[in-house]
């Protein structure tokens, strides 16, 4: 059985930092796109970064472009996505994704979801 497993979020401070982890489990994620995706309170879920199976060319939204950075290890089966410069509108449930294209990672429809892990940042 696939399992996509979300770490790292927490309550932090406007400013600060947060790095969300993503491991992967049941079988092996190291050719598949995978991405980051979040829901805030009372909106739909939007995408927020992809990530190709080699690594190279990330995709980004444009709200978090310069502050977030998606990476991934595929020996460990784990993508990360290190968030610097928080600001309280990136409160959200943030999601992990993976498998298809990255084109259908980027528009929503991945093969797996993670059940997500919850940020909060405080201004």
């Amino acid at each position: 059985q696939v399992q996509l497993v979300e770490s790292g979020g927490g309550l932090v401070q406007a400013g600060g930092s947060l790095r969300l982890s993503c491991a992967a489990s049941g079988r092996t994620f190291s050719s598949a796109t995978m991405g980051w995706f979040r829901q805030a309170p009372g909106k739909e879920r939007e995408f927020v970064a992809a990530i190709s199976w080699s690594g190279g060319r990330p995709y980004y939204a444009d709200s978090v472009k310069g502050r977030f950075t998606i990476s991934r290890d595929n020996a460990k089966n784990t993508m990360y996505l290190q968030m610097n410069s928080l600001k309280p509108e990136d409160t959200a449930v943030y999601y992990c994704a993976a498998g298809g294209s990255v084109r259908a990672v980027v528009i929503g429809t991945p093969g797996y979801w993670g059940k997500g892990t919850l940020v909060t940042v405080s201004s």
